[in-house]
């Protein structure tokens, strides 16, 4: 079994073990570093002789959160951080000709965290299992990767956004252009993401230069309005110098920056933002160059209409960052978040804390599950659950090959806490569900292990032929308007029809075709 290869670039060589070749750490563009600091990548340049591919690369700089909860289950970046970071890595059965189909990895962690190269997002279980190859990216992050300077440049400037989205192009690029020689197909290229790799994945749906470049996409936690409007882009700028005490930025001021100084910023702005209205700073922006409208008007018009596309949340999304929480709401206090909520949403309605209220609050007649278990109700349906409906019901009109699942399983020994949490479904995906920092949990429920094989099979075979059920439509019939057939994905697995109707009927009239507006999302 081969362990070197021939690139475009130069010669690799990994490293094989146990029927799987193994490549950490290529290079797909120069180091933007000094004058290639806030610039788009450039192709990688070629070298002699034959490099080491044993080790990662350096994750892009990043904050790591203080929750263990949060860093474990998004896949925080590991020891080494540097702005040369635009690395990817390659799993495969064998370096030969047989075009297998390709599965490459975006990883979540709300655009300021996260690395391909954590254990969380293993290649060897999936690729084995499923004779794939698999593919994990990293790309900037943070405002090295989404900060959209240009209302706040000086005369002349042309700046470039979307940085992170670019690297993330360029990456696909080099699957395009080299994995043959690792055994795949570069005609059948699958996105898969989770969260923020999610919301890349559908942010690349729209985008004319991504076109051609991935054939399938899955989606786990994320959708497609999670891209700035220009105002809010420009706000993140002006809050961005005026943390750096400059009036002005220019690629220059920019590029000479310490790093220390820009992460300082960065943090600040994240802060700044999330006080003003809950969103992510930092994260795809419509640019006019790059990004020149918001992804599900390119969806809507039938732009990814080639694409059979795998969509999903869990059931318990928002659980996950109120799991530390020590404060017990009431509903006072939930109608006070509602109201800010409200107040924010920029959409004309006096009584949406009310309706809010109406939809969400304790049902007449049934037991009052709690402020709390209602606050994560409401914020799972709008940031997640309803954003997925939303992109299912537009690509299902164009694709027929769309499918929808709803992830159902709840670790045993902290179910209650965290539930079917967001991010939960990662070790089920990549095969490492007695390998997590949940591995207690894990081990102490049978149904554990038949799901993670369920749903690994399921991701390679919509890999393979754009379905997920093997080849029984019965199993798992397609999305549609009519019924929105869902797959419930947990102990027990079954068929429900339009599990999320009343969270895409509260919400569709306050975010009908743009970002979440308010909201924590990863």
């Amino acid at each position: 079994m081969a362990g070197i290869v021939s690139t475009q670039q130069g010669k690799l060589e990994g490293e094989s073990e146990r029927g799987l070749v193994r490549f950490r750490g290529i290079p797909f563009a120069n180091a933007p570093v000094g004058p290639l600091r806030f610039l788009p990548p450039e192709p990688v340049d070629s070298w002699t002789g034959t490099r080491e591919a044993k080790a990662f690369g350096p994750s892009s700089p990043q904050i790591g959160p203080v929750n263990r909860l949060i860093r474990g289950v998004i896949g925080a970046a590991g020891r080494r951080q540097s702005q040369d970071c635009l690395y990817l890595n390659v799993w495969t059965p064998r370096c030969d000709g047989a075009r297998r189909p390709v599965m490459v990895w975006i990883h979540g962690g709300a655009f300021i965290l996260g690395s391909g190269g954590t254990s969380m997002y293993d290649g060897t279980r999936l690729a084995k299992r499923g004779d794939v190859v698999v593919v994990t990216i990293n790309y900037r992050l943070g405002a090295l990767g989404y900060l959209n300077w240009e209302s706040v440049g000086g005369a002349g400037e042309s700046p470039h956004a979307n940085l992170g989205v670019r690297d993330q192009i360029a990456a696909l690029e080099w699957v395009r252009n080299n994995i043959e020689a690792f055994g795949g197909d570069p005609e059948n290229v699958t996105v898969f993401g989770e969260s923020a790799g999610a919301m890349s994945t559908a942010t690349l749906l729209g985008i004319p230069a991504a076109r051609n470049l991935f054939h399938k996409a899955i989606l786990q936690s994320g959708a497609a309005h999670n891209v700035s409007r220009e105002l809010k882009a420009s706000r993140v700028a002006i809050y961005f110098a005026e943390a750096l005490e400059l009036d002005q930025l220019s690629l220059d001021v920019l590029q000479k920056l310490p790093m220390t100084d820009v992460m300082r910023a960065q943090a600040r702005v994240t802060g700044r933002i999330g006080l003003d209205d809950g969103m992510m700073a930092w994260q795809p922006s419509v640019d006019g160059q790059l990004i020149t409208e918001q992804p599900l008007a390119a969806v809507a018009r039938g732009d990814a209409a080639e694409i059979p596309m795998l969509i999903g949340t869990n059931r318990d999304e928002f659980k996950l960052f109120t799991f530390a929480d020590r404060d017990r709401l009431d509903d006072a206090a939930l109608v006070d978040r509602m109201r800010r909520i409200a107040e924010r949403c920029e959409v004309g309605d006096d009584r949406l804390a009310d309706r809010l209220m109406g939809t969400y609050g304790p049902s007449v007649g049934t037991r009052d599950p709690g402020a709390n278990h209602r606050w994560v109700a409401m914020q799972s349906d709008r940031i997640f659950h309803y954003p997925a409906s939303r992109l299912a019901d537009l690509q299902t009109a164009h694709q027929p090959k769309t499918y929808s699942y709803l992830f159902d399983w709840r670790p045993p020994l902290l179910g209650s806490a965290v539930g079917a949490c967001h991010g939960l479904d990662l070790p089920f995906v990549f095969g490492g569900v007695r390998s997590t920092l949940l591995r207690a949990g894990l081990v102490a429920d049978r149904a554990a292990g038949p799901l993670c094989d369920y749903m690994q099979d399921a991701w390679i075979s919509f890999a393979r032929t754009g379905e997920p059920h093997g080849g029984d439509p019965a199993e798992w019939p397609a999305y549609d308007l009519k019924r929105r057939n869902t797959k419930v994905l947990g102990p027990k697995r079954r068929i429900i029809k339009d599990p999320h109707e009343g969270a895409r009927k509260f919400w569709e009239s306050l975010i009908p075709d743009g970002e979440v507006r308010i909201g924590l999302v990863a």
